[in-house]
């Protein structure tokens, strides 16, 4: 328990914060329930095993500050799950180490570990970035005083260009006849609404038939966290009309409550179809290129797809140069 006494010299309130194992805490307050205040502040960060003494942050295991990141900072993230795999990954690496035993040294080692592995400069760029961001909010946040930053010291690998696959014809043709024949009845109806639509894998399983009013679906859940509308072609509305209802729910993709499960169900069509490199977030770039190739603007196209910035959909769009070509050779 914290000991508070009233200092009679300096007419003020003094909290002590005596405990095995933690460096004695003193500060004093001129009221007494700003006192209690810390002083059940830093038993908190005691008991989690936080010091907060800058003298003593070696005592603070980056597998503590990785549990605390995970709790107060990776669950408000619509990437939770996926940075909950590589926090897993940063633990297993750093986790028996002390905050300030990690150098830059040590970063570049588990950098070019990830390399050697076969991972993308990208995948491994997240990595960094999140043990930087854990460092940083230790710092700024929790009290954990660090001179450096050794991440932000460490050359991060070269990133690849951007994507620029299209779906050929034949692919596309090949896809909806597989389609057609799983077991998945829903995998048809999924694909053709993602090319229609250019909506995300998770805003697809996120839709509810309320989101539905006519010619157009109500986008609540986005990545960038600001609703949009998309409207829907003939054939999107027909998907929307034909699909059969869950009895329980509202989900119009009900077949897949997660887009790990969808995700399974993909990789066994590709795998049938024989088509290489192929993602289903790549039908999204598909759906923003041939929205172009229809005619519609930038600014049309940015209000469907959902980017802010001009530079993303740029990377996300890809027009065949055979469209180009009809359009100079188009008569006046």
């Amino acid at each position: 328990m914290p000991t508070i006494r009233f200092v009679k010299s300096t007419r003020k309130w003094q909290a002590i914060i005596r405990r095995k194992g933690f460096t004695p805490h003193v500060k004093t307050f001129i009221r007494r329930e700003e006192a209690s205040r810390w002083a059940r502040q830093v038993e908190v960060d005691m008991d989690r095993g936080f010091a907060l003494n800058p003298s003593h942050h070696h005592q603070v295991m980056v597998s503590d500050l990785i549990d605390r990141y995970a709790l107060e900072v990776s669950q408000r993230k619509k990437s939770y799950a996926r940075e909950m795999s590589r926090l897993r990954l940063l633990k297993k690496h750093f986790g028996r180490l002390y905050l300030n035993q990690i150098n830059p040294s040590k970063v570049a080692l588990f950098r070019d570990l990830r390399l050697s592995q076969g991972l993308s400069g990208a995948t491994v760029v997240k990595d960094l970035n999140t043990l930087s961001h854990l460092i940083d909010t230790a710092y700024s946040e929790w009290g954990m005083h660090i001179n450096k930053n050794p991440v932000k010291e460490v050359r991060r690998p070269k990133v690849a260009s951007h994507r620029q696959r299209r779906l050929s014809q034949d692919e596309e043709a090949i896809l909806i006849r597989l389609a057609s024949q799983s077991r998945s009845f829903m995998l048809k109806p999924m694909i053709v609404f993602a090319i229609e639509t250019g909506m995300r894998l998770g805003e697809m399983l996120n839709l509810q038939y309320s989101d539905v009013e006519g010619s157009w679906v109500n986008i609540r859940d986005t990545k960038n966290g600001e609703a949009r509308v998309v409207p829907l072609s003939t054939r999107a509305r027909r998907i929307l009309e034909t699909l059969p209802k869950h009895l329980y729910s509202d989900q119009v993709f009900w077949r897949w409550q997660h887009t790990s499960s969808f995700e399974s169900t993909w990789q066994r069509l590709i795998k049938r179809s024989g088509i290489h490199d192929l993602r289903f977030h790549d039908l999204r770039h598909e759906a923003i290129s041939r929205l172009f190739e229809r005619g519609l603007n930038v600014m049309e196209v940015a209000s469907i797809s959902g980017h802010k910035s001009m530079q993303m959909l740029k990377v996300y769009t890809h027009i065949r140069p055979e469209y180009l070509i009809k359009k100079l050779n188009r008569k006046s």
